[in-house]
C-alpha cells in the first residue's frame, strides 16, 4: 500500500477539486489554455528534478513510489505532481474568481 501513497494523494487532489469546475467554466473545458499554463512550467521543473536526481542532490524513497520511472530516473508520480497540482490550483483559482464575481454583483 505504501508504494501507492503518492498516486493516491494526487488522485485525491483531483477528486476534491473536480467539483470546483461547476462554479465557472474553466480549466477542464479549456484544455489548450490549461496546457499553455501548466506544461511550460512543468517542463522546467521536470528538467530541474532530473538534473538534481542525476547529481545525487535529490532522490525518492522507493517505498513510496511505484517504481515506474520516466527517462531518465524520475518517478512517474513526480511528473504527474507537476501536472496535477497546478491543475488543482487553476481549478481553485477559477472557482474562487467565479464565486467572488457572483458575490460582488449582488
Amino acid at each position: 500500500m505504501d508504494r501507492w501513497q503518492y498516486l493516491i494523494v494526487l488522485g485525491a487532489c483531483l477528486a476534491i477539486t473536480l467539483p470546483l469546475e461547476t462554479f465557472r467554466p474553466g480549466v477542464y473545458r479549456q484544455v489548450r489554455r490549461a496546457a499553455r499554463a501548466v506544461l511550460p512550467v512543468a517542463a522546467v521543473f521536470v528538467i530541474w528534478d532530473e538534473i538534481a536526481i542525476g547529481l545525487g542532490i535529490w532522490t525518492y524513497n522507493p517505498a513510496y513510489v511505484t517504481g515506474v520511472n520516466v527517462p531518465f530516473h524520475m518517478p512517474i508520480e513526480e511528473v504527474l505532481f507537476f501536472l496535477v497540482i497546478p491543475l488543482c490550483a487553476l481549478l481553485t483559482y477559477n472557482a474562487v474568481s467565479g464565486i467572488l464575481r457572483r458575490v460582488t454583483r449582488k
